[in-house]
């Protein structure tokens, strides 16, 4: 088509046109019709080939002109004869045939304009007359060129970030967005980072405006909120990463139902402080809750090496209180069976028992005195044994005295007071053993007369 075209319009650039690369002659050599004539000179004139254009794009639209310019068949005169005039002639059909080559040449530009390239990564979203249609992939795509079709082209594999509290740097704060009120009514600044892709493209351009403005203001919103409901301490220390954890929660929720296309994936604390304003007083308040763990820790450790120690003194008296309970328990219970087995036998022989028990007590009371006071019923005489006395003296007498032997001079001071004791108490049972048996003798006389 494009040949055939080009020849109707009488153009040739054939290689082998014989006047091609030739010299050219003197521009006053030419033919009647204003033509230079063919040389073998050089190339043709390019004054000639843009004259032939266009004498062939005046025949194409129905000027039907001779080649010395005038009409055909007429002469160039100005009188007013009718033999010859300029007048234009038009050829409908030449052009209804330009007409018509034009405006295909116009429709395929119109819809060759259609064709348009999504990258890897990308979705284009295709519109008519303005409204949604369709999502196109990645690759060569094509659509109703416009005014009919519109598209854009959207990147959802990019991660896109908004900035809260700053702006490029955690020092360029921006403190009405940064500032906040805790549950315990403080305020704390706050900075930190949101990002996140897109997981529907259509609703990301249709559905809201100004969309980076939109993310924005949820992460503001939200962090507000989760900050809000939590205490100033719990934000500042252990808290932070739930905090941004609630953060992205309630911010997926939000632009869930915006239907605003967004998939939250981060948010990131950058900052999270008291306010410049209070930040010295702020630094004492933490030194004094330092102090404060700190004495308590000391506390706690002294408590748990005093503590441990009182209890393990607390378990050995109680211990030991539960031996002596013990000890005492069986010393009565023996004392208690001793005392069946001496009423058994003093049921036997009561007299007997009698005076044994009285020996014995005896015997446990002189054997830690060093003074003895006997009472004798007989007569008023009192006989007074001082055992110190004798047993210091014993241990006082001089070797070799009268009635003394080399053996006896040489006795221990602890021999001699043993040895006086024993005739002490020697003369003592004799003396007791008398009286019992007075005693005996009298009861015995008492039984008779009953």
């Amino acid at each position: 088509m494009l040949v055939s075209l080009l020849k109707r319009f009488g153009l040739k650039f054939s290689l082998n046109d014989p006047g091609w690369g030739r010299g050219s002659q003197d521009n006053n050599n030419r033919n009647q019709d204003g033509r230079k004539p063919p040389s073998n000179d050089g190339p043709p004139d390019l004054d000639q080939l843009w004259r032939d254009f266009n004498q062939r794009l005046g025949g194409l639209f129905g000027n039907r002109k001779g080649r010395n310019g005038n009409n055909g068949g007429g002469n160039n005169n100005n009188d007013g004869g009718g033999g010859g005039g300029t007048g234009f002639k038009p050829d409908m059909r030449g052009a209804g045939i330009g007409a018509a080559v034009i405006a295909g040449i116009v429709a395929f530009l119109w819809l060759v304009s259609g064709f348009f390239i999504v990258q890897e990564g990308q979705t284009g979203v295709v519109m008519t007359f303005g409204k949604y249609s369709h999502m196109t992939p990645s690759g060569f795509n094509w659509r109703w060129p416009t005014p009919i079709q519109s598209h854009e082209i959207v990147n959802v594999s990019q991660v896109r970030t908004v900035e809260i509290g700053y702006r490029g740097n955690v020092r360029n704060k921006q403190q009405q967005e940064s500032l906040m009120l805790t549950e315990d009514e403080n305020i704390i600044d706050i900075q930190f980072a949101v990002q996140y892709t897109l997981k529907n493209a259509s609703d990301w351009v249709f559905n809201n405006r100004e969309q980076d403005e939109m993310v924005k203001q949820v992460a503001e919103t939200a962090i507000r909120e989760v900050v809000g409901r939590s205490k100033m301490d719990f934000v500042l220390y252990e808290g932070r990463e739930k905090v941004a954890f609630d953060t992205s929660q309630l911010m997926q929720q939000i632009v869930d139902r915006y239907r605003s296309g967004v998939q939250i994936t981060n948010v990131t604390m950058q900052a999270v402080q008291p306010p410049e304003q209070v930040q010295a007083s702020f630094d004492d308040a933490v030194k004094a809750g330092q102090d404060r763990e700190r004495q308590k820790n000391e506390g706690q450790a002294y408590a748990n090496d005093v503590i441990p120690r009182a209890r393990g003194t607390a378990s050995r008296l109680l211990q030991e209180s539960e031996a002596y309970r013990e000890s005492v328990i069986a010393n009565a219970e023996g004392e208690a069976a001793r005392f069946k087995q001496v009423y058994t036998e003093y049921a036997k022989a009561p007299a007997v028992t009698r005076d044994r028990m009285y020996l014995e007590t005896m015997q446990n009371i002189f054997a830690s005195t060093t003074k003895v006071m006997v009472d004798t019923k007989s007569g008023n005489n009192l006989i007074y044994l001082p055992l110190d006395k004798l047993i210091t003296q014993s241990g006082q007498q001089p070797v070799g005295a009268p009635g003394t032997t080399g053996a006896s001079a040489t006795q221990q001071p602890g021999a001699a007071s043993s040895a006086v004791r024993n005739s002490g108490t020697s003369s003592l049972e004799s003396q007791l053993q008398q009286e019992s048996r007075v005693r005996d003798e009298r009861s015995a006389r008492d039984r008779e007369v009953r």
